[in-house]
């Protein structure tokens, strides 16, 4: 009976000794696996970590390539912005850059309209925009003034703040000032001494003079939107040729 219960006591340790091993043989394999695939993802995260590195280069030579053109700068209101188009690309500066692609010119030309924006805005953010290299700057600035009522000796001494600034950053760069003109609504003498203002800064100036930025375009209703103020695809390519008369001849 004694020697009975010794076999089954040898015979019990030896099938915990044997399934302890087919354990190990279990494990083994599936840290191997697990090993592998932790290489693996290691591997993974090295080419992801690698792809925008040759990426940032790609950036920065195409970076390095644009900066060798010049710039030409629109600086105004919605007009420039091209306020209610499906597409700002067809605002009077996409059109003006269309052109000068078709020409193969070296200008870059940059939209930085704002719709709703006065002389007083572009004079508290004119400082920001010339933190770049301008070939040419389009001032474009004075119609929300007008239309507000502002008195016109604060919007004449604000343009004449932003030329300033220009001239003064950076003298090199040769100045357009587009005018703009009220509805007779505004007042007669309002209206007049408002389209006044313009011709004095760029006689003052010696600036590039555009007298009426929507010539041809401003109170013709085909040509302009719902509101009857800013113009249509097809008024922003009359603008565009308009800017361009005075524009093109400065190319170089």
């Amino acid at each position: 009976m004694l020697k009975a219960q010794n076999r089954q006591l040898k015979l019990n340790s030896l099938t915990s000794i044997l399934q302890k091993l087919l354990r190990l043989c279990y494990f083994i394999p599936l840290l191997f696996i697990l090993s592998c695939g932790s290489e693996e993802k290691q591997k993974d995260t090295q080419v992801e970590t690698l792809a925008p590195a040759s990426t940032t280069d790609s950036l920065t030579n195409s970076t390095a390539d644009n900066s060798k053109t010049k710039t030409i700068l629109c600086f105004g209101d919605s007009i420039t912005a091209g306020y209610g188009l499906a597409d700002t690309n067809d605002a009077f500066p996409g059109i003006l850059q269309k052109k000068i692609d078709s020409l193969n010119l070296n200008y870059t030309v940059v939209n930085s309209g704002l719709s709703g924006e006065t002389t007083a805005g572009g004079k508290s953010r004119i400082d920001w925009i010339l933190n770049q290299d301008i070939a040419i700057f389009l001032l474009e600035l004075g119609a929300n003034d007008g239309l507000r009522g502002v008195p016109l000796s604060e919007t004449k001494s604000n343009l004449q703040t932003i030329i300033n600034r220009v001239q003064t950053k950076s003298p090199e760069t040769k100045i357009i000032l587009a005018g703009m003109q009220l509805p007779p609504n505004m007042g007669q003498d309002y209206s007049t001494e408002f389209k006044e203002l313009y011709s004095e800064l760029a006689n003052k100036n010696d600036l590039e003079f555009i007298p009426f930025i929507l010539k041809d375009v401003g109170g013709i209703k085909e040509l302009n939107q719902n509101d009857g103020i800013h113009p249509t695809e097809e008024g922003h390519q009359i603008v565009a040729n308009t800017v361009w008369e005075v524009l093109e001849p400065m190319l170089e």
